[in-house]
């Protein structure tokens, strides 16, 4: 018979990886409700990896082994959540958009880290406000922007642009129409 080392510890990490899956939907959820591009799977494995990172990072390299920096890893799923957060944001005409976003990864790389280390009261309590948070941003716009036929007044492209050209002597633009 193959031992596939299914041992208390083996499933206790097992239990952890669900609980950041779960707790990584929660958050990925109302991100994929609102229609944003870091949804449901996005949040889910950033949650997961910076869950099974940490595990291996403190459980998975031997107590005392030489160079062993239980912190490094730690430290390396902040930089590299970092990354992934300034990937989703977008700066077009004087407006940032995806800042939301990128805070929402970062909290969930922040609560698998937490899963990963054995702490499921205080990841579960994080996840719920987190989600609470993002919800709030849904009131918060219908206060700032009021109606929905309000909203689409102020995205409207400014009416009479003028844009001049200096061209080489000689060279026409003709009018298309």
């Amino acid at each position: 018979m193959i031992d596939i080392g299914l041992d208390s510890t083996t499933l206790e990490f097992i239990l952890r990886l669900c609980a950041s899956i779960a707790l990584g939907a929660l958050v990925g959820l109302e991100r994929e409700i609102t229609r944003k591009p870091a949804g449901l799977r996005t949040h889910v494995l950033v949650s997961m990896g910076a869950c099974l990172f940490t595990m291996a990072s403190f459980y998975m390299i031997p107590p005392g082994a030489s160079g062993a920096d239980y912190g490094r890893i730690a430290a390396g799923i902040v930089t590299g959540i970092g990354f992934i957060g300034a990937g989703s944001v977008i700066a077009t005409r004087g407006r940032v958009s995806g800042i939301t976003t990128a805070a929402s990864l970062w909290i969930v790389a922040a609560i698998g880290l937490v899963i990963g280390m054995g702490n499921y009261i205080l990841s579960l309590a994080a996840a719920v406000f987190a989600f609470l948070i993002l919800r709030v941003g849904k009131v918060e716009r219908e206060i700032e922007y009021g109606t929905e036929e309000k909203r689409e007044e102020d995205r409207e492209e400014p009416k009479g642009v003028k844009i001049e050209l200096n061209l080489p002597k000689g060279f026409k633009i003709e009018k298309h129409e």
